[in-house]
């Protein structure tokens, strides 16, 4: 948020409020003003009820209003409702939870988060606890001794804030955290989900998962990740399961700052990286655009892509297997994981369309893999030529969908942790020119390759041939749209020439009619 803008919601709640009733900035609005930092949501506490103001300030900015508890008297306002999550603001308002402000900052989470601003007098830091000397040390500290035991869903927000601000947790504040961690087994679904994607939405994901499974608190998170520690893997795998899921979350930000976000050269940490960008960075802003959508408000697809990322080999415990030459395999172990990950997803209260994505990407997840192999990961250079890369990019986005973006990104960060600095060059190559060509085509011959346009209706083939609602219908229809992936037709013409050699390729019409009948 830009300084003016925040000016100007300060200036309107100014002359929108009672004088003899404050209205407070606190927590982290004041944080990142001090900080310098921009923000996308501010909150305000004030004694008694907040729904009339904040409805004038709503009516004031052209902004949406929300109640968001009637009972509790929080209130809403939203401005840019329209626009992209990250020009949005959020704008919250509720009742002092205290008999005054000071015992409302003091109940408070960290102190670096218990200070307050008088919008009337904004120039004067209200700062019971110490946060802002807490702010200049670079310090997490609790705001009191029971602040994290009284709600433990603190305990991931601590370890979140200080990876986002580069802060330490102070030594008795982490005394705390650990003492709190089995508290976070009475919290809801709903509150651990949101504070689970707003750090996987975040900065230093592999820290942050390492750091809750080292004050205990991963257990009671995602309960199913304990199982990859010490399951070993031969090579080219040069780390156990836990390790390598580790080092997949580090790469894959590594991979998504630079392809992803806006381009600093400081960005490109090293040569692969570097070859990553250099490959794929003209599809940045598309990039962006794809990630920038929401299936759910507030919640990012990003955060959905390193979920997945966390999961993608959770199926490798229960299917690891030891051959007599002593090499380890672990057979549809991505079919497994898609079904341990859809679980974990249902039982953190995520939407259906988020539980889908989640299973697809962790099932999905070795096609760029298999296709890099098999494709040498160069268009055109499988036997059958380009016509065959084309039909495998089709099938490879008919299987995947949208999901198939981020697994292209999944797909480069897997691979580098396999290998980490043993990774040949040849082998980043292929992978790097197979997600070149998927991504080319998703973006630049969607309508050629991807999602070709319909020829001919279920009904037309049906009416043409005489056949009934069934499967053949549905397998001459997916046949054609692939011959049209692949360049063989062009139009309606050819499209129903094709049917025609397909049916006489494969049954005669009315042997299929009475198939289809007896169903």
């Amino acid at each position: 948020m830009e300084a003016k803008v925040r000016r100007k919601i300060l200036a309107a709640l100014r002359e929108l409020a009672a004088a003899d009733r404050p209205v407070y900035l606190v927590g982290g609005g004041v944080r990142d003003q001090l900080l310098d930092r921009p923000a996308h949501d501010l909150d305000f506490v004030l004694p008694g009820e907040t729904l009339g103001l904040a409805r004038a300030l709503a009516n004031r900015l052209h902004g949406g209003l929300y109640v968001l508890d009637e009972e509790r008297d929080t209130t809403r306002v939203i401005l840019g409702v329209n626009e992209t999550a990250e020009s949005r603001l959020v704008l919250d308002f509720a009742s002092l939870r205290s008999a005054d402000l000071e015992g409302d900052l003091r109940a408070r989470d960290f102190t670096i988060n218990a200070m307050a601003l008088d919008v009337a007098n904004p120039d004067r830091l209200i700062d019971p606890t110490g946060g802002l000397a807490d702010l200049r040390e670079g310090r997490i500290r609790a705001c009191s001794p029971d602040s994290l035991t009284h709600d433990p869903v603190r305990v991931l927000r601590a370890i979140r804030q200080a990876l986002a601000l580069h802060f330490k947790i102070e030594l008795e504040t982490l005394k705390l955290i650990r003492s709190a961690a089995p508290g976070l087994a009475r919290i809801s679904a709903e509150r651990l989900r949101d504070e689970l994607l707003r750090m996987l939405d975040g900065s230093q994901v592999s820290l942050a998962m390492r750091l809750l499974d080292r004050v205990g608190a991963l257990d009671y998170v995602l309960p199913e990740l304990a199982a990859l520690k010490g399951v070993t893997q031969t090579a080219p795998h040069v780390s156990d399961v836990w390790e390598h899921t580790l080092s997949v979350l580090q790469h894959l930000e590594k991979l998504y700052v630079p392809l992803v976000g806006k381009y600093q050269e400081e960005n490109v940490g090293d040569l692969t990286v570097g070859s990553a960008v250099l490959r794929l960075g003209r599809y940045r802003d598309s990039l962006a655009e794809h990630f920038n959508r929401r299936l759910v408000p507030d919640r990012s697809l990003r955060a959905l892509l390193f979920f997945a990322a966390l999961y993608h080999d959770i199926g490798k415990p229960a299917t690891r297997q030891e051959t007599a030459e002593g090499r380890v395999r672990f057979l549809n172990h991505e079919d497994l994981g898609a079904q341990i990950v859809a679980d974990r997803a249902r039982a953190l209260a995520l939407s259906a369309a988020e539980v889908s994505r989640l299973e697809k990407l962790v099932k999905k997840h070795m096609r760029v893999h298999f296709l890099a192999n098999t494709m040498g990961g160069s268009k055109g250079s499988s036997a059958d030529g380009e016509t065959m890369s084309r039909r495998s990019i089709y099938r490879f986005f008919k299987a995947t969908g949208d999901t198939g973006v981020d697994i292209c990104l999944l797909s480069l960060a897997d691979l580098r942790a396999t290998y980490e600095t043993t990774l040949p060059q040849d082998l980043w190559e292929a992978e790097l020119e197979t997600c070149r060509a998927l991504l080319e085509s998703y973006w630049e011959k969607s309508t050629e390759v991807v999602s070709p346009p319909r020829y001919l209706s279920g009904h037309e083939v049906m009416e043409t041939f005489g056949l009934k609602p069934g499967r053949t219908v549905g397998h001459l229809l997916a046949d054609i749209r692939e011959a049209q992936a692949t360049g063989e037709i062009h139009n309606r013409e050819e499209a129903l020439a094709f049917a025609g050699r397909w049916m006489e390729r494969h049954f005669a019409s009315e042997d299929i009619t009475r198939e289809e009948g007896e169903e």
